[in-house]
């Protein structure tokens, strides 16, 4: 039987994951060590092998325009969960978590939803403020809009790490694939608490079609205050 204090701690550490920006976990089996290349000096301009690498990423990011996958999620306090995530570019994102969660998040190409079933709570937030807007922009150049941070390579895995220069205090988003062939299976947020959130996806299905309703999300109270 779970306790008030503990239902209370359980609900401040969803919100805690929601403010975190979407992060959803990855597996141990997909965590790169950390091996410094030049692209993790400050300010340092990314070396041939490290471009050629974010170009190869951005141009396999192009070529998904929809995207359906399993996912496996990691708060920064050890939360665990699991869900169905969808992504159609431009600016549209699902992620469906199993039961016992109550969390259905949401994007419509504006606006983030974040709808708690179990606390009838619904926040939106800009989806330009998500960490997770680079994966759904229409055209996505790592290079122009981040600092790229940390490119990480070990065998079969690739992981590009991004700030956004202008909040560089926030945190970071690391992009984690396996190769060959290139495939998104994980990444990483780093909030301006320190905190991490991961999440590690399975089944990968990429360019088929998806049902425009699974990314409108309308409001069981329409006229809450």
């Amino acid at each position: 039987m779970t306790t008030g204090s503990g239902q209370r701690r359980d609900r401040i550490a969803r919100r805690r994951l929601l403010r975190s920006g979407l992060g959803l976990l990855g597996a141990a089996a997909l965590a790169l060590p950390a091996v410094r290349t030049s692209a993790q000096q400050a300010g340092a301009a990314l070396n041939p092998a490290d471009a050629a690498d974010v170009t190869r990423v951005q141009d396999y990011l192009n070529q998904v325009r929809s995207l359906s996958a399993r996912f496996v999620q990691l708060g920064p306090n050890g939360e665990l969960a699991r869900g169905r995530f969808y992504l159609r570019r431009p600016g549209r994102l699902r992620f469906e978590y199993d039961p016992p969660s109550p969390l259905l998040i949401v994007a419509d190409g504006v606006w983030l939803v974040l709808y708690d079933r179990e606390l009838n709570q619904v926040s939106r937030f800009p989806l330009s403020e998500s960490p997770l807007a680079v994966l759904a922009a229409d055209q996505v150049d790592l290079l122009a809009a981040f600092t790229v941070t940390a490119v990480q390579r070990q065998a079969g895995l690739l992981r590009v790490q991004v700030v956004d220069p202008e909040r560089a205090d926030d945190g970071w988003l690391s992009l984690t694939f396996s190769e060959p062939p290139l495939a998104l299976r994980q990444w990483h947020i780093r909030d301006a608490q320190g905190g991490v959130t991961s999440i590690a996806l399975e089944g990968l299905e990429t360019n088929l079609p998806l049902d425009p309703e699974l990314f409108v999300f309308i409001d069981p109270a329409p006229f809450r205050e």
